[in-house]
């Protein structure tokens, strides 16, 4: 299996760039509406802003579509003992309630929510073809789900308000969960030092 991270196909960006950029950062407003707070956030929007929204969410869209896939690949695959395919479906099903959020959030925007590529498509850019072993899976799931939890931290210093921090935080520790997880699952050693991500 490719060790390399495949951003989805047509973004051109992958999570860390994508949360992580300058240009690039999720509104205190949508954030609150991805967390279901909607009711607890003032959205002060601009139709340009809610433009430029409605293109981040989108991306982050095609990233969860993504994740939806990788762990399809990996559940369809006949790898997988049965406990770990157990964790691999409640994690796809963590990503497919990200993705049902960021979908209802672009259409409240006004936008229209980026479709699913098909799974040829995300098997080719996975290189899901040179997947021969459980742990070929657990290591390409841990790379996709570090790269959340790096992608979510990234975005809290673009907030204003604490409690919108607090909810970008709350997505990066559930992106974090499923990184430990997995990282023990493939008996990895946990990080040394503090301040391991987001370095």
């Amino acid at each position: 299996m490719s060790n390399a991270f495949h951003p989805p196909l047509g973004t051109g960006i992958n999570r860390r760039r994508f949360l992580n950029s300058g240009q690039a950062f999720l509104s205190a407003g949508v954030v609150a509406m991805l967390a279901g707070c909607a009711g607890n956030a003032a959205m002060p929007m601009s139709s340009g802003s809610a433009e430029g929204d409605v293109a981040i969410l989108n991306v982050a869209l095609g990233l969860e579509h993504e994740a939806i896939a990788a762990y399809q690949i990996g559940a369809e695959s006949k790898l997988l003992d049965k406990p770990v395919l157990d964790v691999a479906v409640l994690f796809q099903g963590h990503h497919k309630e990200h993705r049902d959020a960021l979908a209802a959030t672009v259409r409240k925007l006004g936008g229209v929510p980026v479709e699913p590529r098909m799974m040829n498509d995300y098997a080719m850019a996975l290189n899901a073809g040179a997947i021969r072993s459980q742990g070929d899976i657990l290591v390409l799931a841990a790379r996709l789900e570090r790269g959340a939890a790096n992608a979510y931290l990234g975005v809290i210093p673009s907030f204003r308000d604490a409690e919108l921090a607090k909810i970008a935080g709350r997505l990066a520790a559930d992106e974090t969960m499923h990184w430990t997880a997995l990282a023990g699952a493939l008996k990895q050693n946990l990080p040394q030092k503090a301040f391991s991500f987001a370095a």
